[in-house]
């Protein structure tokens, strides 16, 4: 199976996380991954500098209609929902919060799921509610892979439990395994 785009989406206790996850990957990673992280809506900085100190690839947040290129992470705007388009583009709302979030994990991994289908890796990390639980199973529906941070290392682990719940995930991996398979992709 020849995956072509990741999808990562958290809450609580998913920063550090995330950090590692792009710290890890090689500056050769050539596939665009999408980071739909719950985040304060009134503080627009700092974010994906954060991020970006650590890692390999560079981290921006996109434009609305912006192209999507490989080697790079797209981190989800502060209060916007992000979507994926045909022809390789993200676009940006300001629709209303789901889940009492904005940008809502479901929204973003249920978008990635109908454009990219069978091309898609989705991974849901630790959170404190269940955003994610439709969006993980829309992405399986589709023929994604999904992948969810093991519950047992979650620091908060309601957002893992209820994709557990909603569908049936292909991985339930601990952060190290997570790494371990994003750097042996081929």
């Amino acid at each position: 199976m020849a995956y072509k785009y990741i999808i990562i989406g958290g809450s609580a206790g998913s920063f550090q996380t995330v950090t590692r996850i792009l710290s890890s990957l090689p500056k050769s990673f050539n596939l665009p991954v999408f980071l739909c992280l719950h985040r304060l809506k009134h503080v627009r900085a700092g974010f994906v500098e954060a991020l970006s100190i650590k890692s390999n690839i560079k981290v921006i947040e996109p434009d609305d209609k912006e192209f999507i290129r490989q080697h790079k992470a797209y981190l989800a705007p502060a209060n916007y929902h992000m979507y994926f388009e045909l022809g390789n583009y993200i676009a940006l709302s300001t629709e209303e919060p789901v889940n009492h979030s904005r940008p809502a994990i479901d929204i973003s991994f249920a978008s990635a799921a109908y454009t990219y289908k069978d091309k898609l890796i989705a991974i849901l990390l630790s959170g404190a509610n269940k955003d994610g639980a439709l969006g993980m199973r829309e992405v399986k529906r589709q023929g994604g892979l999904t992948i969810v941070q093991d519950p047992a290392e979650c620091q908060v682990k309601t957002m893992t439990s209820a994709a557990i719940s909603a569908t049936e995930i292909d991985k339930i991996l601990t952060a190290e395994k997570i790494i371990e398979f994003l750097v042996n992709l081929k």
